[in-house]
């Protein structure tokens, strides 16, 4: 069967897809209903309900071990509901074939690793690869230079990807995902190799692509990058959401001291009032 590689390494046949449309401010791009997760016979998460809207960045907080990239890679479809159910686009995500669903959703793992020295322009261009055969494909070039210039790694487009720093990967991984122009991302730990100022880069990259429409669903360990970029937080413990909303309201002392079982002070910053989270420590 001819076709193209995709961005998960499935080949994505030629044949009519359907494409995606522009989607409604606050429309559902995404939704968990009752999921539940089991990994090698543990349940890893319970009975989630979450839902992901147009124009808004979701963030997923909460301790190692509380399901959070396991949501991520289910509301994906990269990993199977053991009860409950997960919606991409309208329909069950499992209806969709893997190149319809590489379309309307864009992934960015924890670790990027590639087995080949491709250079950082062609792991870039692989995000194209779902729109091979569609009127969009006319955009490839557009879409790549823009991807990498907001990411800041086009100044090394060149370089072969297993060349670079760890916080350099992690950026290429996002221009690839950027590039792929889905109406949903999601975006596991995308600045944990990060610096202060491409963590703030990627964050507000994240706040201009929901402010163009699209859904953003980001796992974060930073509570105040969460408290300062997303629209809506959602609190995993255990398997289970804790509490979901706007972080000024979800961010309490109570709340986070209890999942993450440390002691902690929630302060509104002087001069934005958003929610910083500090360790109470000894005076």
């Amino acid at each position: 069967m001819s076709g193209i590689r995709g961005v998960a390494g499935k080949l994505f046949p030629r044949r009519s897809r359907r494409l995606p449309g522009a989607a409604a401010a606050g429309a559902v791009c995404a939704q968990a209903v009752g999921l539940t997760v089991r990994l090698g016979g543990r349940t890893v998460l319970r009975e989630v309900d979450l839902t992901a809207r147009a124009g808004e960045v979701l963030a997923l907080v909460g301790p190692n071990g509380a399901g959070k990239s396991t949501l991520l890679a289910a509301l994906a479809a990269d990993l199977p509901a053991a009860a409950g159910a997960v919606r991409v686009d309208g329909r069950p995500a499992g209806d969709w074939s893997a190149a319809e669903l590489a379309l309307r959703r864009a992934v960015l793992p924890q670790s990027a690793a590639l087995s080949f020295p491709f250079a950082v322009a062609d792991v870039v261009r692989m995000g194209r690869a779902p729109w091979a055969g569609t009127p969009a494909a006319d955009g490839d070039d557009a879409a790549v230079a823009a991807a990498m210039a907001a990411t800041e790694v086009d100044g090394f487009a060149r370089r072969p990807f297993a060349a670079l720093s760890g916080g350099e990967r992690a950026r290429v991984a996002l221009a690839r995902v950027l590039a792929q122009r889905a109406p949903l991302l999601l975006l596991d730990e995308p600045t944990a190799a990060l610096d202060l100022r491409h963590q703030e880069l990627v964050l507000g990259i994240c706040r201009r692509r929901a402010a163009a429409g699209d859904a953003v669903v980001v796992v974060l360990h930073d509570l105040g990058l969460a408290a300062a970029y997303a629209d809506r937080a959602a609190v995993l413990h255990e398997g289970r959401l804790a509490a979901q909303g706007p972080p000024g309201e979800v961010f309490t002392a109570e709340l986070l001291s209890r999942v993450y079982r440390q002691p902690v002070e929630v302060l509104g910053h002087p001069r934005t009032g958003v929610p910083l989270v500090l360790p109470r420590r000894p005076a």
